[in-house]
């Protein structure tokens, strides 16, 4: 069976929209994937982010998360730097352990990249987080006692929930 012919179609500086087949999709370029972290404080908090997403026009709630090998000199990172990148950058912490829960695709039918899940604990706060001089970061501490009622209440404010936080959230209560 042939295989079908790949065109693209449009390239960016992160994307390129292909043609394979009868299908279009985004393909991740200049990038090897995504890093997503489930941090939890000792004081047994979540740490979410909030920021405006462009391509919603409405602010999202989400894990700490960012593009792997996407910064100048770092095309060798590894998934585990760029998460520990990602999560300082984003949070302001910094973490002493990392485990590496799953890796898969980010939305199949729409673009070819892969995300790996982290959870890390050793939490300390290195710096004040915020993103980097792009991005418009805020960052909560949720007590995980709370997290099921105060996502609800982000929601009721039209704020969207990124589905990942609830993956999250089943890797803390599975995992001990």
């Amino acid at each position: 069976m042939n295989e079908p012919i790949q065109t693209t179609l449009c390239k960016g500086r992160f994307l390129a929209l292909v043609k394979e087949g009868h299908w279009e999709y985004a393909e991740r370029t200049n990038a090897t994937g995504g890093a997503i972290i489930v941090a939890v404080t000792d004081e047994q908090k979540l740490l979410l982010v909030e920021q405006y997403r462009i391509p919603l026009h409405a602010r999202t709630v989400e894990l700490p998360a960012g593009i792997i090998g996407d910064e100048p000199d770092s095309s060798h990172e590894s998934d585990a730097e760029a998460a520990q990148r990602e999560l300082l950058e984003e949070t302001g912490y910094a973490a002493d352990r990392m485990e590496e829960l799953t890796t898969g695709p980010s939305s199949s039918g729409l673009t070819s990249e892969r995300v790996t899940l982290f959870r890390v604990s050793g939490l300390r706060r290195t710096g004040k987080g915020g993103g980097v001089s792009r991005e418009d970061i805020i960052v909560h501490e949720v007590p995980l006692v709370d997290v099921g009622s105060w996502l609800e209440a982000k929601a009721k404010t039209g704020a969207l929930i990124d589905p990942k936080v609830y993956a999250g959230l089943f890797f803390i209560t599975q995992r001990k």
